[in-house]
Parts: C-alpha cells; structure tokens; sequence
C-alpha cells in the first residue's frame, strides 16, 4: 500500500513511517519543520528516512494544497500536530496546527477516490485530568491541547459518519523512547541526570501517575490498525500501557540507570497537567489483538542508551 505520515520528522511519526517502510510499504511524509523544538533532531530523523527512500515533501498542513501529495495513497497517519500544554503556545498556534491543519487534511483526503483509512493520531489529554475509562468516557478535557486535539479528532470522525469517509481514531498514552521531544518527562529527566542539571519539578506532580507507553508498542498499535483498516473505521482505540506510574517511580528509575542523583528544582504547578492516566485497552484488545510488551524499566533503560550514543555527542540543546 502507498501510505501517507504526517508529522514524519517527529518522535512517534519517524518510528512509524520506519516500520511501515520495513513492512514492505511505500511510504511518504509530510512535515513543516516548526522550530517548536530542535530542527537538528528532526533532521536527524529524517535522515534515517531517507536513508531508507521515505521522502518527506515540507508542505504546511494548515494552508498548503498537497492534492498532488496524495492523490493516489491508500492510507494516511496523521500525526502532524502542535503538541505540549506549555503556557508560551498560544490558542492561535493550537488552532492552526491542530484544527485547521487536520480540517484542511480531510478536505483533500475526502476527494482521494483510493482512500482505504485515515487514521487520526489523537491523545488521552482528550479525556482531561483524570484518563483511566472506556472509549465511551465523556472526555473532558482541561488544556487547550487536549481541547483542540478532540474538536479535530470530532472533525475525522464527523466526516466519517457523514460521508462514509475511512476514519478512525487512536488515542495514544504517554509515549516515550528514543527520538522523544526534549521538552517530554523522561528526556529531561534523562538530561539531568546525565549532565548533572537540577530538573524542575511542577509543584504536587511527584504524585501524578502515568501510563508510560513505550515507542515499540505505541507503533506497534497502530500497525494493528493499519492491519485492520475495515474494523476500525468509525472507531476510536485506546493504545498504551495499561500500568500507571508515578513521578517518582519514574526519577527512581532513571537514578538507578545512569547511577546519578537527579537534582529537583520545584515550580509552581502547570495549568492543565493530567493527574492520573491508565490506559483502558480492552477494546484494542479484542478487536486489534494489542498487547503492550515492554516494561518502563525496559524501556528506559532503552532511551538511555540512545540519549548517550545519539544525543550527548551529536546535538546541540539549549
């Protein structure tokens, strides 16, 4: 199939465009390389890319016409996004980046006579401070993130009941790995650790707990769909780890694997954070066959590695 990534120079985008490529698919990206974070590591991730002949075409989501991009694919991953709850990214950016970018999207998309699935990468943050339910949980969410990633995850599935379009929805839980955005938990945690840096901890967030979803069983979700397009359309799954863990598991963990003490610099509390998020899978589960496989322990001890082969040497970050 010829399969269509946006947001492909990013963390989860680069990794699923990878696999998808090794599955013997032609794959193609989309990506405007915002400077929200290090342009040098989505560089790098492009370059893995096209190492393997995955081309990305840098087109703007929001306003730019990408018919001739995807005119003739099959399926398509949206991913492209303006993720984070941080304070500094104003209600315009959230809007142009998630709801026009992905209305705009659909628009194109609805006129690919081909299209098989257009799978919406959407987030717990839908749900709002407390994630632990069904799909069927009224969301209610607490950031301008999570707002605007349901009014467009409401776009995908809207057009799908309307027009019969091909869409589905997957909320993903806390993913982290190599690759991750500087700004996420465990990359900074990571950096601190190794770089001997204080970590700013939000005020009351030792407590919060997480379903930390390892990159590897985040994609390997979403193949899931991509293997069963015809069950999912209409729908929205829940994929990630199903165990949640604190804060302080978390910096535990991370002392023990780089044998450092982290510093903690406390802050005030962020506006909009998640208190608690556990993944409820079963749906996934029966309809997908998704079952997470790697533990945090695992999993980070994976991402260490990767910060000092990959990070530490080559990228330079503020």
């Amino acid at each position: 199939m010829k399969v269509l990534v946006t947001g492909v120079a990013g963390f989860i985008g680069s990794h699923l465009a990878q696999r998808i490529h090794e599955l013997g698919h032609d794959v193609s990206g989309i990506d405007c390389l915002t400077d929200f974070y290090s342009r040098q590591l989505k560089q790098e991730n492009l370059k893995i890319l096209e190492e393997r002949e995955v081309f990305t075409h840098r087109l703007d989501l929001a306003y730019s016409d990408i018919s001739p991009v995807i005119e003739d694919i099959d399926v398509i991953f949206h991913l492209a996004a303006q993720p984070s709850i941080s304070p500094d990214i104003s209600l315009a950016e959230y809007w142009k980046d998630n709801i026009l970018a992905t209305h705009n999207l659909i628009g194109h998309a609805r006129r690919v006579p081909g299209l098989k699935g257009f799978i919406y990468i959407s987030s717990s943050s839908v749900y709002g401070a407390y994630a632990g339910g069904p799909e069927n949980t009224e969301p209610k969410p607490v950031s301008m993130y999570g707002v605007t990633k349901l009014a467009a995850e409401q776009f995908v599935l809207a057009e799908t009941r309307k027009n019969g379009f091909p869409g589905c929805s997957v909320r993903l839980f806390s993913v982290y790995g190599p690759r991750e955005r500087p700004d996420k938990l465990y990359f900074q945690l990571i950096r601190c650790a190794l770089e001997g840096r204080p970590f700013n901890l939000f005020r009351s967030s030792m407590g919060h707990e997480r379903s930390y979803t390892y990159i590897d069983d985040a994609i390997h979700g979403l193949l899931l769909v991509l293997e069963n397009l015809d069950r999912c359309v209409g729908e929205i799954f829940n994929i990630g780890s199903d165990t949640a863990v604190s804060t302080a598991e978390g910096i535990r963990i991370i002392e023990m694997l780089t044998g450092n003490t982290i510093m903690l610099n406390e802050i005030a509390e962020r506006a909009g954070d998640q208190v608690r998020t556990q993944a409820h899978i079963e749906k996934a589960r029966a309809i997908l066959g998704f079952e997470p496989s790697v533990g945090l322990y695992d999993g980070l001890a994976k991402q260490v590695d990767w910060f000092r082969e990959y990070i530490a040497p080559k990228i330079h970050l503020l």
